[in-house]
C-alpha cells in the first residue's frame, strides 16, 4: 500500500510523541541536594535541586556524639573517594537522626569537598535502578542518596527493589554512590511480621532471612536512644545559647521540665519545639 508524504509525516509526528526524546541532563551545579521525582508515561525522571535545605548545624545536635563522629568520618571517607559504608540510622524518634545526615554533608561540603545530597522518598525506592543509572554515567560527582523514615509493612516487596539498589545485580552500588537511610526500626521490618514467618513458614528460618537480610546491606548501624532529662536541657541551653535566647537556668529548667510534661516525652524534637515556643514568646525570630 502506497502512503502519501502527509500521511507519513503524521505518523511520524504521531511516534514522535509516543516515544519523546530523552530528558535532559540534570544540572549538578544548580545545587547541593536534590530529590528524586520520578517519571511516568508522560514525564521525565527529574531531580529537583532545593535552593536552601532544612538543617541545623552540626554543633547543635547534642546527645549523639558516636554517631555523629562515625557518620561524619564515614561521609569524609566517601567525599575523597576512599571506601565507605550505606549507613541505617535507627532507633528512637525525633532524636536527630535525619538531622545528622544532613548536618554530616553540609559539614563535608564546607570542608571543601563536593557531595550531592539526594532525597529519594519511601514510595519511590522501586525506581531507584534508573537513579542510579543516571549516577553510573556521572562518575566526576558524589552522591549521597537519603531515605526519611523508612520500612516495610506487611506484603510490602518494595524492600526487595532496595536489597537490589544497594548491594545486589551484577553491577552492583556504584563508586560514586552511598546509601544513607533513617528508621525507628532496627531491621526496617514490624516485629510481629518477622515472628510470624517464624512461626507459620514452611521454612520459617529461610523466609526471616529474606526479610531481615535487608538491614545486612548497611555496613553502619548508627543506634538513636531515648535521651534523659538532664540531655534534655542540655539541648535547649544549647540552642538557647546558639540562637541568644537569654534565659536564666532555673526558668529554662522549670518552664522546659513544664514543656515535656504536657508531651509526655523528651526528646531532640520536642526540646527543638519548646526553644521555638520560647523565641516566639519572646518576639525572636530563629534564623536557621
Amino acid at each position: 500500500m502506497n502512503l502519501d508524504q502527509s500521511a507519513l509525516t503524521r505518523i511520524a509526528e504521531a511516534l514522535e510523541r509516543i516515544s519523546p526524546p530523552p530528558a535532559p541532563s540534570p544540572d549538578f551545579d544548580a545545587a547541593a541536594a536534590f530529590v528524586w521525582h520520578p517519571g511516568d508515561m508522560a514525564a521525565y525522571d527529574t531531580l529537583t535541586p532545593v535552593a536552601a535545605v532544612n538543617r541545623v548545624d552540626l554543633d547543635l545536635l547534642q546527645g549523639i556524639d558516636r554517631a555523629r563522629d562515625t557518620l561524619l568520618e564515614n561521609t569524609r571517607r566517601f567525599a575523597k573517594g576512599l571506601p565507605a559504608n550505606n549507613a541505617l540510622l535507627w532507633g528512637a524518634r525525633g532524636m536527630g537522626k535525619s538531622s545528622l545526615v544532613k548536618a554530616a554533608h553540609a559539614q563535608v561540603n564546607a570542608e571543601g569537598h563536593r557531595v550531592l545530597l539526594v532525597e529519594v522518598l519511601r514510595d519511590d525506592i522501586p525506581t531507584l535502578h534508573r537513579l542510579l543509572s543516571i549516577v553510573r554515567r556521572t562518575q566526576d560527582r558524589r552522591f549521597l542518596m537519603f531515605c526519611d523514615d523508612l520500612s516495610f509493612d506487611r506484603d510490602d516487596t518494595h524492600y526487595k527493589s532496595l536489597k537490589a539498589a544497594l548491594d545486589g545485580g551484577v553491577e552492583g552500588r556504584p563508586a560514586n554512590a552511598v546509601f544513607y537511610a533513617t528508621s525507628n526500626r532496627r531491621h526496617l521490618m514490624p516485629r510481629d511480621m518477622i515472628e510470624n514467618e517464624q512461626r507459620s513458614g514452611i521454612n520459617p528460618g529461610e523466609a526471616t532471612e529474606e526479610k531481615v537480610s535487608l538491614s545486612d546491606r548497611f555496613g553502619l548501624w548508627l543506634g538513636f536512644h531515648p535521651c534523659d532529662q538532664n540531655e534534655f536541657l542540655s539541648m535547649i541551653r544549647t540552642y538557647c545559647d546558639a540562637y541568644g535566647i537569654g534565659i536564666s537556668d532555673d526558668d529554662l529548667r522549670a518552664e522546659a521540665i513544664e514543656w515535656r510534661q504536657t508531651r509526655g516525652a523528651v526528646s531532640g524534637r520536642v526540646a527543638w519545639q519548646f526553644v521555638q515556643d520560647l523565641a516566639g514568646r519572646r518576639g525572636i525570630a530563629l534564623n536557621r
